[in-house]
């Protein structure tokens, strides 16, 4: 289970924080950081998940873009949440000082030092995430965002068994996409 209280603290901070976003498909950036939360909530479930550690992982998944596409510092994160949210959002930010390819070895290297629970928000954001590219994307982009996803899955593979499979599914299925 998970605390309710804390979901809700989260949500409405991302809420915020998000404003009028939009995800390539034009719905509110809201839904895409409910569906990351969703699917976490489900792993944490299925795991039987002690309570602190559902809390640490949904708190994430609902903050995980703060840094990286809003105004929100980790210390705001840290003074509104806590040392580990905030180091598990900043865990999943892009650093955009690095090039494309190397923001995503970056990413891997610094979630491998995070806990289990920060490492699935990043399985639960790619699944959310492989859905019918948006029309702007080439064959190339299709292509590269498949091989990024079977990457994070070979590094992570082993944070949760739920969502794992999840991603290994979601990249077969993916391959539709690809000409």
């Amino acid at each position: 289970m998970f605390s309710q209280e804390k979901y809700l603290k989260a949500l409405n901070f991302a809420a915020k924080a998000h404003k009028e976003q939009k995800t390539p498909y034009g719905l509110p950036y809201l839904t895409h950081l409910t569906s990351v939360a969703m699917e976490v909530i489900h792993a944490c479930e299925e795991s039987k998940l002690e309570i602190e550690k559902s809390d640490l992982a949904i708190s994430v998944a609902l903050l995980h873009d703060t840094i990286e596409d809003t105004n929100i510092t980790y210390d705001d994160l840290y003074n509104e949440f806590d040392a580990k949210i905030a180091e598990g959002v900043e865990a999943l930010t892009k650093d955009f000082s690095l090039s494309k390819k190397d923001q995503m070895a970056d990413s891997i290297n610094r979630l491998m030092s995070q806990p289990y629970e920060v490492q699935m928000v990043k399985l639960a954001d790619r699944i959310t995430n492989l859905q019918k590219p948006p029309e702007s994307w080439d064959n190339l982009k299709i292509l590269n965002y498949h091989k990024e996803a079977k990457f994070i899955l070979s590094c992570l593979k082993n944070c949760n068994v739920y969502l794992s499979k999840r991603l290994e599914d979601k990249i077969n299925n993916y391959i539709v996409y690809i000409n």
